[in-house]
């Protein structure tokens, strides 16, 4: 059985929350919900380098994955090594700012494929290692997280969350007080003819005492 724990969450934020789950529609628990949110939270920190603050990291997105700040690039061509780094949010070379293209074509005499070409060493890294190998596992890592991410949307959703019921509860009332009170309607007339009833009229003859008076 696990254990659990309250937290104070900011009651806007809640607010929101409960608002969008019922956007999406179906029941759902908020309490996996953000659990869920957690830990998608946890794999992203668990991405980042060491002592690394997400607030202050600079670097150059390339495409699909991120080179931090001290990035090196090293490409070869005819026998000799020409590297680049990451300076701030630039790849810097020779003085100069480029992109991972220009870089790989600097000292080529064809058209090469900067993904093929490129060799990078990350900061945490111990040896450079190739640029399309990087990008594969970033996409498989990408893959992984999504999927991981609808699986706890998934059982979210399959749970009956007695908060989403209450709240559907409440809304369902104020739409109920909003309606117009319907009026009654008055039980019909009973029309069963009489004793009598069917006799000639007789005051085209005579007139009655009772009549007189009215």
């Amino acid at each position: 059985m696990k254990s659990t724990i309250s937290l104070q969450v900011d009651t806007s934020l809640l607010l929101r929350l409960i608002s969008q789950l019922q956007i999406r529609g179906g029941t759902q628990d908020v309490s996996e919900v953000i659990g869920s949110a957690i830990e998608l939270w946890l794999r992203e920190q668990a991405s980042l380098r060491k002592g690394c603050d997400p607030a202050c990291v600079r670097g150059y997105q390339w495409k699909t994955i991120f080179l931090p700040e001290g990035t090196e690039l090293c490409s070869w061509s005819y026998g000799e090594h020409n590297y680049a780094r990451v300076v701030g949010d630039e790849i810097i070379h020779n003085g100069h700012s480029v992109t991972p293209n220009q870089f790989a074509q600097s000292f080529a005499r064809s058209t090469r494929n900067a993904w093929e070409d490129l060799r990078i060493r990350r900061p945490e890294d111990k040896q450079f290692r190739p640029a399309s190998r990087l990008r594969a596992e970033q996409a498989k890592q990408d893959q992984q997280n999504q999927q991981a991410t609808v699986t706890g949307i998934t059982a979210a959703l399959s749970d009956t969350s007695a908060l989403a019921l209450l709240t559907a509860l409440q809304t369902q009332l104020h739409k109920q007080a909003a309606l117009p009170a319907q009026a009654v309607p008055a039980p019909p007339r009973d029309t069963t003819p009489g004793d009598g009833w069917d006799l000639p009229e007789r005051r085209k003859y005579r007139y009655r005492l009772e009549d007189i008076a009215y």
